[in-house]
């Protein structure tokens, strides 16, 4: 399955929200000073870099993702405090030493290449500069992702290989930790970031699963209308519903940090 992740506003709706919390956690975490050339890789609809403005002041953002509408999507968000390009993570189109700063989120898992991506992270930070990402903890507390493939493979085990916590089950600490060093970064942290994404109703929960923006969503929309709404059904079940129709659920991710 090729999943899509190209269209801004149906990813707010679905994950957007919930990234920009986890966001501004990892950039209080970061905890850098102000007045410095940040970039952004993979910059999605702009919540990473967002929050870097609104909290460190920096003197320079660039925001890089290779999908066009991503693009437009972030500079409408950024307005003219960033520079947004189109690019490949894999091959940044910026030179040597470029920034103080290099982060990005929820991105690293996705790439086909996770340390080549490091290795180009490295290349455009200037020594010493610091590189960071963060990416969810699919195999651990990532519940709005996890009851929704738990219950697709219940109802069609062929979804197994889909299944994120099956896909992504090295996205922790240990796994960032150790690819930063094979990157050749110093001083290499990890932490653990959590949040908590309460659902108004199931209404709430549902809806962005029909979106298209994802793994789960591109799954979802795929699927026949009878399958489909089986699988509707079932979570409507399954999910911790409390009595006012409130869904609260935790987030987490995992966070790594080193130096260039």
């Amino acid at each position: 399955m090729e999943e899509s992740w190209q269209s801004g506003d149906p990813y707010e709706y679905y994950m957007g929200r919930w990234s920009k919390l986890v966001a501004e956690l990892f950039v209080d975490w970061l905890s850098l000073p102000t007045g410095l050339s940040w970039l952004d890789i993979g910059c999605g609809s702009g919540a990473l870099s967002e929050a870097v403005i609104t909290k460190n002041n920096p003197d320079e953002l660039i925001a890089i993702d290779q999908s066009e509408n991503f693009v437009s999507t972030a500079q409408q968000r950024l307005g003219n405090q960033a520079k947004c390009k189109v690019g490949n993570a894999l091959s940044l189109p910026l030179d040597d030493a470029s920034a103080n700063v290099t982060v990005s989120g929820l991105v690293l898992n996705f790439l086909p290449e996770p340390e080549k991506a490091l290795a180009e992270m490295k290349r455009v930070t200037k020594k010493g500069g610091t590189v960071a990402v963060y990416i969810w903890d699919y195999a651990g507390r990532m519940e709005l992702l996890k009851y929704f493939w738990d219950t697709a493979v219940q109802l069609n085990p062929n979804a197994f290989s889909l299944h994120e916590s099956h896909r992504f089950s090295k996205a922790d600490a240990e796994e960032l930790s150790a690819a930063f060093k094979r990157a050749g970064f110093a001083e290499v942290e990890t932490a653990p970031i959590e949040v908590t994404t309460t659902f108004s109703d199931f209404d709430d929960y549902w809806k962005p699963f029909l979106g298209g923006q994802g793994p789960a969503p591109t799954y979802a929309l795929k699927l026949e209308d009878t399958a489909r709404n089986h699988l509707r059904d079932a979570l409507a079940q399954r999910l911790p519903i409390k009595e006012d129709g409130s869904i609260p659920l935790t987030a987490r991710a995992w966070a790594a940090r080193g130096l260039a």
